[in-house]
């Protein structure tokens, strides 16, 4: 099946707004439970760090953060 590939990473970038939390003094982890193709588009893309590992979780860049912020706010947001 053919689909818009970029819209899946931008959908999927801002439904990892809901699974985020903080490190403190670390930065921000998100759970990887998302498609594995997709989560190696958005570390390509920088939003996330490098997936492929045993952890269930992944880092976040701050660019990352971000974008999943904005495009939440666009895709789900009430205003």
């Amino acid at each position: 099946m053919e689909y818009d590939k970029d819209k899946v990473d931008d959908y999927t970038l801002a439904l990892l707004t809901l699974v985020m939390w903080s490190e403190k003094n670390f930065g921000t982890r998100a759970w990887k439970g998302f498609d594995w193709a997709t989560m190696d588009r958005l570390h390509e893309k920088g939003y996330i760090y490098n997936p492929k590992s045993k952890a269930k979780s992944v880092w976040v860049t701050p660019e990352g953060e971000a974008k999943a912020k904005e495009l939440f706010e666009t895709f789900f947001g009430t205003q």
